[in-house]
């Protein structure tokens, strides 16, 4: 795997330092500064510029990042979020680096082959996402998880996404930003109890923007490739 920080364009550049400078100045200028926020917001937005890129690294990324956010929601006692993270979307991260690294682009080996959603991955999907919204429910009510609506809804967009990923589809973006605008909403409730917790508003809405890049990224790579 070569070094994907080289195969930036000038405004995946910009982009990804524009999303750094505005997420460090965010969790800086807190009264509450946390460095683990930082950290995991910096891991996440270098993960989706190399996501947008089709580039393995996304994945590699992505581990570290449910890792870090795990930890963050565990203290917000965001369970749903933690169990989705470290239970769901960074095993499936860990799969999606797998199946990138066996399906290569055949003009760059650097970037992974785009492949089309056929009628038997749309059946699959929605079965395998209803079985895990009805068990992820479960454990949220038993573990009493606050504003457990919207941490249903952020399992089934998370798991949507991380889903499609793995099967390579343009379409993981699209449900990633859609995820992101739930975990918008549930951080700013969370941050209405605590102020400490507005940077990981802003951290989503970066993400957002990063999101639709990589989508439009991808649709203009599956013309080429499709």
């Amino acid at each position: 795997m070569n070094n994907p920080i080289k195969e930036l364009t000038k405004k995946e550049w910009i982009i990804w330092l524009g999303s750094i400078c505005i997420v460090c100045i965010s969790n800086l200028l807190t009264t509450d500064f946390d460095l683990l926020t930082l950290v995991a917001a910096l891991v996440g937005v270098t993960s989706l510029i190399f996501a947008a890129k089709g580039n393995v690294w996304a994945q590699i990324l992505m581990v570290i990042f449910s890792i870090l956010y795990g930890i963050i929601s565990y203290r917000f006692h965001y369970w749903g979020e933690m169990i989705t993270y470290l239970g769901m979307t960074m095993p499936m991260a860990i799969w999606s680096m797998i199946t990138w690294l066996r399906n290569p682009s055949g003009g760059n080996g650097n970037v992974v082959k785009i492949q089309k959603l056929n009628r038997k991955h749309i059946i699959g999907l929605i079965i395998s996402g209803v079985i895990v919204t009805a068990v992820f429910y479960y454990i949220l009510v038993v573990f009493d998880t606050p504003n457990i609506i919207f941490s249903t809804i952020s399992i089934i967009t998370s798991f949507l996404a991380a889903a499609l990923t793995m099967l390579r589809s343009s379409y993981y973006a699209v449900w990633y930003a859609a995820n992101d605008i739930v975990l918008i909403i549930l951080w700013v409730l969370a941050s209405m109890k605590n102020p400490a917790y507005i940077p990981v508003v802003v951290n989503f809405g970066i993400f957002f923007i990063n999101d639709m890049y990589g989508y439009i990224s991808w649709k203009r790579r599956e013309r080429i490739q499709l």
